[in-house]
Protein backbone atom coordinates (compact mmCIF):
# COMPACT_ATOMS: atom_id res chain seq x y z
CA UNK A 1 0.00 0.00 0.00
CA UNK A 2 1.49 3.20 -0.77
CA UNK A 3 2.02 6.03 1.70
CA UNK A 4 1.75 10.01 1.35
CA UNK A 5 3.64 12.74 2.81
CA UNK A 6 2.36 15.99 3.22
CA UNK A 7 4.21 18.47 5.42
CA UNK A 8 2.71 22.00 5.12
CA UNK A 9 4.29 23.37 8.31
CA UNK A 10 6.44 26.59 7.70
CA UNK A 11 9.30 25.82 10.36
CA UNK A 12 11.90 28.04 12.17
CA UNK A 13 14.05 26.47 13.65
CA UNK A 14 16.84 28.18 15.71
CA UNK A 15 17.63 30.75 18.50
CA UNK A 16 14.66 33.62 18.18
CA UNK A 17 12.34 31.57 16.07
CA UNK A 18 9.51 33.45 17.95
CA UNK A 19 10.25 36.72 17.01
CA UNK A 20 9.07 35.57 13.25
CA UNK A 21 5.54 34.99 14.55
CA UNK A 22 3.97 38.88 13.18
CA UNK A 23 5.74 38.33 9.93
CA UNK A 24 4.07 34.44 9.94
CA UNK A 25 1.07 35.80 10.46
CA UNK A 26 0.73 38.61 7.83
CA UNK A 27 1.70 35.83 5.31
CA UNK A 28 -1.65 34.62 5.86
CA UNK A 29 -3.33 37.43 6.43
CA UNK A 30 -4.65 37.27 10.26
CA UNK A 31 -6.49 40.31 11.64
CA UNK A 32 -7.65 38.96 15.22
CA UNK A 33 -5.59 35.96 17.18
CA UNK A 34 -6.47 33.72 20.33
CA UNK A 35 -3.14 33.33 21.86
CA UNK A 36 -3.47 30.26 23.49
CA UNK A 37 -1.14 28.57 26.83
CA UNK A 38 -0.86 26.65 29.38
CA UNK A 39 0.84 28.23 32.53
CA UNK A 40 1.49 31.30 33.09
CA UNK A 41 5.27 30.94 33.11
CA UNK A 42 5.09 32.13 29.61
CA UNK A 43 3.90 35.18 31.16
CA UNK A 44 6.27 35.43 34.44
CA UNK A 45 9.00 35.12 32.03
CA UNK A 46 7.89 37.64 29.50
CA UNK A 47 7.11 35.52 26.45
CA UNK A 48 3.75 36.23 26.26
CA UNK A 49 4.60 40.55 26.20
CA UNK A 50 7.32 39.46 23.22
CA UNK A 51 4.12 37.84 21.15
CA UNK A 52 1.59 40.36 21.79
CA UNK A 53 4.32 43.45 20.99
CA UNK A 54 4.88 41.49 17.84
CA UNK A 55 0.82 41.86 17.20
CA UNK A 56 0.76 45.32 17.89
CA UNK A 57 3.57 46.42 15.70
CA UNK A 58 1.66 44.13 12.92
CA UNK A 59 -1.69 45.58 13.51
CA UNK A 60 -3.39 42.05 14.55
CA UNK A 61 -5.50 42.29 17.08
CA UNK A 62 -5.59 39.51 19.73
CA UNK A 63 -7.41 37.95 22.66
CA UNK A 64 -5.47 35.54 25.21
CA UNK A 65 -7.16 32.05 26.92
CA UNK A 66 -4.82 30.12 29.00
CA UNK A 67 -5.06 27.43 31.39
CA UNK A 68 -4.04 24.20 29.40
CA UNK A 69 -3.18 20.83 31.48
CA UNK A 70 -1.98 18.06 30.30
CA UNK A 71 -4.16 15.37 28.91
CA UNK A 72 -6.10 19.13 27.61
CA UNK A 73 -9.89 18.98 28.52
CA UNK A 74 -12.66 19.40 25.78
CA UNK A 75 -14.63 21.79 28.72
CA UNK A 76 -11.58 24.28 27.63
CA UNK A 77 -12.02 23.69 24.08
CA UNK A 78 -15.09 24.67 24.45
CA UNK A 79 -14.92 28.03 26.31
CA UNK A 80 -12.02 28.55 23.59
CA UNK A 81 -14.87 27.99 20.89
CA UNK A 82 -16.99 30.71 22.06
CA UNK A 83 -14.22 33.17 23.01
CA UNK A 84 -13.46 33.28 19.66
CA UNK A 85 -16.91 33.44 18.01
CA UNK A 86 -17.84 36.48 20.39
CA UNK A 87 -14.51 38.07 19.49
CA UNK A 88 -14.06 37.36 16.12
CA UNK A 89 -10.98 35.32 15.55
CA UNK A 90 -9.57 34.38 12.14
CA UNK A 91 -6.32 32.62 13.64
CA UNK A 92 -5.30 30.22 16.47
CA UNK A 93 -1.51 30.56 17.87
CA UNK A 94 -0.74 28.06 20.32
CA UNK A 95 2.32 29.48 22.22
CA UNK A 96 3.14 25.83 24.46
CA UNK A 97 3.69 22.15 24.26
CA UNK A 98 1.64 19.33 22.65
CA UNK A 99 -1.22 19.88 24.94
CA UNK A 100 -1.53 23.35 24.37
CA UNK A 101 -1.25 22.79 20.40
CA UNK A 102 -3.85 19.70 20.47
CA UNK A 103 -6.19 21.95 22.15
CA UNK A 104 -5.43 24.78 19.76
CA UNK A 105 -6.20 22.12 17.18
CA UNK A 106 -9.74 21.45 18.65
CA UNK A 107 -10.54 24.60 19.10
CA UNK A 108 -9.81 25.48 15.39
CA UNK A 109 -11.86 22.46 13.99
CA UNK A 110 -14.78 23.74 15.71
CA UNK A 111 -14.84 26.90 14.93
CA UNK A 112 -14.70 25.93 11.40
CA UNK A 113 -17.77 23.36 11.76
CA UNK A 114 -21.54 25.90 11.84
CA UNK A 115 -23.52 22.12 12.40
CA UNK A 116 -24.15 23.15 15.82
CA UNK A 117 -22.51 20.07 16.77
CA UNK A 118 -20.23 18.97 19.68
CA UNK A 119 -16.56 19.20 18.79
CA UNK A 120 -16.23 16.26 20.82
CA UNK A 121 -17.77 14.22 18.04
CA UNK A 122 -14.58 14.32 16.03
CA UNK A 123 -12.58 12.82 19.03
CA UNK A 124 -15.79 10.45 19.29
CA UNK A 125 -15.67 9.39 15.83
CA UNK A 126 -19.10 10.84 15.01
CA UNK A 127 -18.35 13.00 12.16
CA UNK A 128 -14.74 14.16 10.07
CA UNK A 129 -13.29 17.51 10.46
CA UNK A 130 -14.33 19.01 6.90
CA UNK A 131 -12.05 22.03 7.70
CA UNK A 132 -9.92 23.91 10.29
CA UNK A 133 -9.30 28.03 11.18
CA UNK A 134 -5.36 28.27 10.68
CA UNK A 135 -3.00 27.12 13.79
CA UNK A 136 0.18 28.57 14.32
CA UNK A 137 2.71 27.48 17.32
CA UNK A 138 5.31 28.90 19.27
CA UNK A 139 6.67 25.61 21.24
CA UNK A 140 8.13 25.82 24.45
CA UNK A 141 8.10 21.96 25.02
CA UNK A 142 9.89 18.70 22.62
CA UNK A 143 7.42 15.80 22.73
CA UNK A 144 4.52 15.40 20.82
CA UNK A 145 5.46 16.94 17.38
CA UNK A 146 1.97 18.46 17.24
CA UNK A 147 3.75 21.13 15.99
CA UNK A 148 4.15 19.50 12.48
CA UNK A 149 1.30 16.57 12.64
CA UNK A 150 -2.01 16.02 11.91
CA UNK A 151 -2.77 14.44 15.55
CA UNK A 152 -4.70 16.15 18.00
CA UNK A 153 -5.68 14.44 21.85
CA UNK A 154 -8.03 15.66 24.22
CA UNK A 155 -9.66 14.27 26.98
CA UNK A 156 -13.29 14.56 28.15
CA UNK A 157 -13.90 14.96 31.75
CA UNK A 158 -17.33 12.97 31.42
CA UNK A 159 -16.03 9.97 32.06
CA UNK A 160 -12.75 10.10 31.74
CA UNK A 161 -12.03 9.72 28.19
CA UNK A 162 -9.19 10.16 25.69
CA UNK A 163 -9.12 10.36 22.25
CA UNK A 164 -7.99 11.32 19.20
CA UNK A 165 -8.44 13.20 15.97
CA UNK A 166 -6.42 13.11 13.03
CA UNK A 167 -7.05 14.97 9.75
CA UNK A 168 -4.59 17.00 7.78
CA UNK A 169 -6.80 19.72 8.34
CA UNK A 170 -5.01 20.26 11.51
CA UNK A 171 -1.36 20.21 10.72
CA UNK A 172 -0.52 23.65 11.92
CA UNK A 173 0.38 26.82 9.03
CA UNK A 174 4.03 27.55 10.96
CA UNK A 175 5.83 25.87 13.80
CA UNK A 176 8.48 29.07 15.42
CA UNK A 177 11.29 26.26 17.20
CA UNK A 178 13.60 27.73 19.69
CA UNK A 179 15.43 25.61 21.95
CA UNK A 180 16.25 28.43 24.08
CA UNK A 181 12.75 28.44 25.27
CA UNK A 182 13.07 24.80 26.54
CA UNK A 183 15.65 25.88 28.64
CA UNK A 184 13.41 26.14 31.73
CA UNK A 185 10.85 22.73 31.06
CA UNK A 186 11.53 20.84 34.59
CA UNK A 187 13.71 17.66 34.08
CA UNK A 188 10.87 15.34 34.89
CA UNK A 189 8.98 16.63 31.70
CA UNK A 190 12.33 16.96 29.61
CA UNK A 191 12.09 12.77 30.47
CA UNK A 192 8.57 12.28 29.16
CA UNK A 193 9.55 14.64 25.97
CA UNK A 194 12.50 12.37 25.62
CA UNK A 195 9.61 9.39 25.95
CA UNK A 196 6.80 10.61 23.85
CA UNK A 197 9.09 11.20 20.73
CA UNK A 198 10.78 7.86 20.95
CA UNK A 199 7.41 6.05 20.99
CA UNK A 200 6.21 8.09 18.21
CA UNK A 201 9.16 6.83 16.04
CA UNK A 202 8.52 3.24 17.83
CA UNK A 203 5.15 2.83 16.92
CA UNK A 204 6.17 3.27 13.20
CA UNK A 205 8.86 1.22 13.50
CA UNK A 206 6.71 -2.13 14.54
CA UNK A 207 3.83 -2.45 12.06
CA UNK A 208 3.09 -5.39 10.26
CA UNK A 209 4.53 -5.37 5.95
CA UNK A 210 7.67 -4.67 4.63
CA UNK A 211 9.66 -1.24 5.88
CA UNK A 212 11.77 1.00 3.47
CA UNK A 213 15.13 0.17 4.35
CA UNK A 214 15.64 3.86 4.00
CA UNK A 215 13.11 4.94 6.27
CA UNK A 216 13.94 2.59 8.96
CA UNK A 217 17.29 3.90 8.84
CA UNK A 218 15.88 7.33 9.55
CA UNK A 219 14.12 5.76 12.43
CA UNK A 220 17.27 4.18 13.58
CA UNK A 221 18.92 7.28 13.29
CA UNK A 222 16.62 9.76 14.78
CA UNK A 223 16.14 7.08 18.13
CA UNK A 224 19.73 7.07 18.53
CA UNK A 225 19.80 10.37 18.62
CA UNK A 226 16.95 10.95 20.93
CA UNK A 227 18.25 8.91 23.33
CA UNK A 228 21.40 10.60 23.60
CA UNK A 229 20.65 14.19 23.85
CA UNK A 230 17.85 13.03 26.38
CA UNK A 231 20.81 12.19 28.20
CA UNK A 232 22.68 15.30 27.38
CA UNK A 233 19.64 17.92 28.55
CA UNK A 234 19.54 16.02 32.00
CA UNK A 235 22.81 16.72 32.62
CA UNK A 236 22.66 20.08 31.63
CA UNK A 237 19.07 21.66 30.66
CA UNK A 238 21.05 24.88 29.04
CA UNK A 239 23.05 22.25 26.50
CA UNK A 240 21.68 24.37 23.07
CA UNK A 241 22.83 22.16 20.62
CA UNK A 242 21.26 18.78 22.73
CA UNK A 243 18.46 21.18 23.15
CA UNK A 244 17.84 22.01 19.40
CA UNK A 245 18.11 18.08 18.09
CA UNK A 246 15.80 17.19 20.46
CA UNK A 247 13.00 19.99 19.16
CA UNK A 248 13.77 19.00 15.44
CA UNK A 249 13.51 14.99 16.71
CA UNK A 250 9.88 15.80 18.26
CA UNK A 251 8.67 17.15 15.17
CA UNK A 252 10.47 14.65 12.64
CA UNK A 253 9.24 11.28 15.19
CA UNK A 254 5.60 12.72 14.17
CA UNK A 255 5.37 14.45 11.05
CA UNK A 256 4.53 10.99 8.81
CA UNK A 257 8.15 11.06 7.87
CA UNK A 258 9.56 7.67 9.87
CA UNK A 259 6.22 5.60 8.14
CA UNK A 260 7.26 6.90 4.58
CA UNK A 261 7.53 4.37 2.08
CA UNK A 262 6.30 1.37 4.98
CA UNK A 263 3.38 -1.03 3.46
CA UNK A 264 1.63 0.01 7.10
CA UNK A 265 1.14 2.93 9.51
CA UNK A 266 2.25 1.46 12.83
CA UNK A 267 1.09 -0.25 15.87
CA UNK A 268 -0.09 1.65 17.86
CA UNK A 269 -1.06 -0.46 20.53
CA UNK A 270 0.61 1.38 23.41
CA UNK A 271 -0.69 4.54 22.57
CA UNK A 272 -4.14 3.47 22.61
CA UNK A 273 -3.77 1.38 25.67
CA UNK A 274 -1.94 4.49 27.25
CA UNK A 275 -4.73 6.54 26.49
CA UNK A 276 -6.75 4.97 28.50
CA UNK A 277 -4.45 5.10 31.76
CA UNK A 278 -3.98 8.42 31.71
CA UNK A 279 -7.81 9.43 30.76
CA UNK A 280 -9.07 7.36 34.11
CA UNK A 281 -5.70 8.32 36.04
CA UNK A 282 -4.26 12.15 34.44
CA UNK A 283 -0.57 11.06 34.06
CA UNK A 284 1.87 12.43 31.86
CA UNK A 285 1.65 10.42 28.61
CA UNK A 286 5.14 10.09 27.79
CA UNK A 287 5.52 8.57 31.33
CA UNK A 288 2.49 6.21 30.81
CA UNK A 289 4.17 5.15 27.81
CA UNK A 290 7.18 3.69 29.65
CA UNK A 291 5.28 2.26 31.80
CA UNK A 292 3.82 -0.34 29.29
CA UNK A 293 6.21 -0.63 26.52
CA UNK A 294 8.45 -3.07 27.89
CA UNK A 295 5.56 -5.47 28.58
CA UNK A 296 3.81 -4.80 25.62
CA UNK A 297 7.40 -5.63 23.66
CA UNK A 298 7.86 -8.87 25.20
CA UNK A 299 4.39 -10.02 24.78
CA UNK A 300 4.25 -9.55 20.95
CA UNK A 301 8.69 -10.28 20.06
CA UNK A 302 7.60 -13.30 18.63
CA UNK A 303 5.69 -12.08 15.67
CA UNK A 304 9.10 -10.85 14.43
CA UNK A 305 12.23 -11.24 16.96
CA UNK A 306 14.56 -9.77 14.37
CA UNK A 307 12.95 -6.33 14.04
CA UNK A 308 13.58 -6.12 17.76
CA UNK A 309 17.25 -7.59 17.38
CA UNK A 310 18.36 -4.91 15.13
CA UNK A 311 17.20 -2.38 17.06
CA UNK A 312 19.12 -2.82 19.92
CA UNK A 313 21.96 -3.15 17.35
CA UNK A 314 21.28 0.42 15.96
CA UNK A 315 20.36 1.95 18.70
CA UNK A 316 22.52 0.25 21.57
CA UNK A 317 24.95 -1.25 19.87
CA UNK A 318 24.11 -4.86 21.40
CA UNK A 319 26.06 -7.78 19.83
CA UNK A 320 24.28 -9.79 17.57
CA UNK A 321 24.14 -13.72 18.13
CA UNK A 322 22.45 -16.43 16.21
CA UNK A 323 19.62 -16.15 18.23
CA UNK A 324 17.24 -12.99 16.96
CA UNK A 325 14.62 -14.18 20.07
CA UNK A 326 17.44 -13.44 22.54
CA UNK A 327 19.32 -10.27 21.24
CA UNK A 328 15.76 -9.08 21.22
CA UNK A 329 14.71 -9.52 24.98
CA UNK A 330 18.47 -7.98 25.43
CA UNK A 331 17.16 -4.70 23.15
CA UNK A 332 13.98 -4.43 25.02
CA UNK A 333 16.04 -4.85 28.49
CA UNK A 334 18.10 -2.12 27.27
CA UNK A 335 15.47 0.39 26.24
CA UNK A 336 13.85 -0.60 29.83
CA UNK A 337 17.41 0.69 31.30
CA UNK A 338 17.16 3.99 29.57
CA UNK A 339 13.66 4.79 30.23
CA UNK A 340 14.84 4.44 34.20
CA UNK A 341 18.42 6.41 33.22
CA UNK A 342 15.81 9.04 32.24
CA UNK A 343 13.73 8.57 35.33
CA UNK A 344 10.43 7.11 33.68
CA UNK A 345 8.60 4.89 35.17
CA UNK A 346 8.86 1.08 33.58
CA UNK A 347 5.40 -0.28 35.65
CA UNK A 348 2.11 1.19 36.21
CA UNK A 349 3.12 0.70 39.93
CA UNK A 350 5.67 2.78 39.29
CA UNK A 351 3.68 5.52 37.12
CA UNK A 352 0.86 5.17 40.09
CA UNK A 353 1.99 4.85 43.15
CA UNK A 354 -0.04 1.59 43.21
CA UNK A 355 -1.32 -1.18 41.65
CA UNK A 356 -4.47 -0.86 39.50
CA UNK A 357 -7.28 -2.71 40.92
CA UNK A 358 -8.22 -6.18 38.63
CA UNK A 359 -11.45 -4.11 38.07
CA UNK A 360 -9.39 -0.85 36.93
CA UNK A 361 -7.55 -3.13 34.70
CA UNK A 362 -11.24 -4.60 33.22
CA UNK A 363 -12.44 -1.43 32.73
CA UNK A 364 -8.87 -0.21 31.06
CA UNK A 365 -9.39 -2.96 28.67
CA UNK A 366 -12.99 -2.40 27.92
CA UNK A 367 -12.50 1.15 27.12
CA UNK A 368 -9.32 0.84 24.86
CA UNK A 369 -11.42 -2.13 22.24
CA UNK A 370 -14.33 0.76 22.25
CA UNK A 371 -16.26 -1.92 24.44
CA UNK A 372 -15.82 -4.31 21.91
CA UNK A 373 -16.26 -2.48 18.87
CA UNK A 374 -12.36 -2.74 17.90
CA UNK A 375 -8.96 -4.25 18.32
CA UNK A 376 -5.52 -3.02 18.88
CA UNK A 377 -2.20 -3.15 17.07
CA UNK A 378 -0.54 -4.44 13.73
CA UNK A 379 2.95 -5.66 14.28
CA UNK A 380 0.32 -8.47 16.46
CA UNK A 381 -3.43 -7.45 16.48
CA UNK A 382 -4.59 -7.44 20.29
CA UNK A 383 -7.98 -8.75 21.30
CA UNK A 384 -9.71 -7.17 25.02
CA UNK A 385 -7.82 -10.10 26.17
CA UNK A 386 -4.26 -9.94 25.34
CA UNK A 387 -4.91 -6.29 26.50
CA UNK A 388 -6.00 -7.21 29.90
CA UNK A 389 -2.49 -9.66 29.91
CA UNK A 390 -0.49 -6.64 28.54
CA UNK A 391 -1.85 -4.02 31.65
CA UNK A 392 -2.11 -6.73 34.26
CA UNK A 393 1.74 -8.00 33.37
CA UNK A 394 3.08 -4.42 33.73
CA UNK A 395 1.46 -3.90 37.52
CA UNK A 396 5.00 -4.81 38.47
Amino acid sequence: MATFLWTPTRVTLGKGAEDKLGEELQKDGAKKVLIHYGSERIVKNGLMKRLTDQLDKAGIGYVTLGGVKPNPRVSLVREGIELCRKESVDYIVAAGGGSVIDSAKAIAYGLFDESGDDVWDFYAGLKRPQGAFPVGVILTLSATGSEMSDSSVITNEDGDLKRGCNSDYGRPRFALLDPELTYSVPPYHTSCGTADMMMHTLERYFHSGKSLALTEALSEALLKTITENGLKVLENPEDYEARKNLMWASSLSHNGLMQEGNEQRGDWACHQMEHELSGMFDVAHGAGLTAIWATWARYVIEEEPERFAKLGAGIFGIQRTNSALEDGKKAIAAFENYFRSINMPVSIKELLGRNPTDSEIEELADKAVFHGKRTLGAFKVLQKEDIKAIYTAARG
